[in-house]
């Protein structure tokens, strides 16, 4: 069986982005470690262990490679990843009461409702829950 381990965002500045997935969005830190240069890897985690064997990489976005691709996803309004939430009306007040900038607010998208919002590195991310079903 194979199953997703690690993924990456890449961010404008790991250390801000480290604070903003913890702080604002609720991620545990898996790890950090100091590569000297000022130069960080961290990864981040769901709380309470939600999902222990999959870690968030923050990856540094300043590449001739990340940068364009991070541009022109951002320009496009689509998002680079997406996160689950058990109640997304809830974390939509939650974030926008930290502060949060959305681009678009919770509305259904096919099998799901969904929310787009910016997390101040230079990404948009999508919130989204399954919509329930009835009968």
């Amino acid at each position: 069986m194979i199953k997703v381990a690690m993924t990456g965002v890449y961010v404008d500045d790991v250390a801000r982005a480290h604070a903003f997935y913890t702080d604002v969005l609720g991620f545990e830190t898996q790890t950090r470690l100091d590569l000297g240069d000022g130069t960080l890897f961290v990864t981040v985690g769901a709380p309470d262990r939600a999902q222990p064997d999959l870690q968030l990489l923050l990856e540094p976005g300043d590449s001739p490679i990340a940068e364009p691709y991070r541009r022109a996803l951002y320009e496009a309004g689509i998002p680079c990843i997406v996160f689950s939430v058990d109640d997304i009306q809830a974390e939509y007040k939650r974030l926008v009461g930290l502060g949060v900038r959305f681009t678009h607010e919770p509305q259904e998208q096919g099998p799901v409702i969904a929310a787009v919002l910016d997390d101040t590195v230079g990404n948009l991310i999508q919130l989204a829950q399954p919509k329930p079903h009835h009968g």
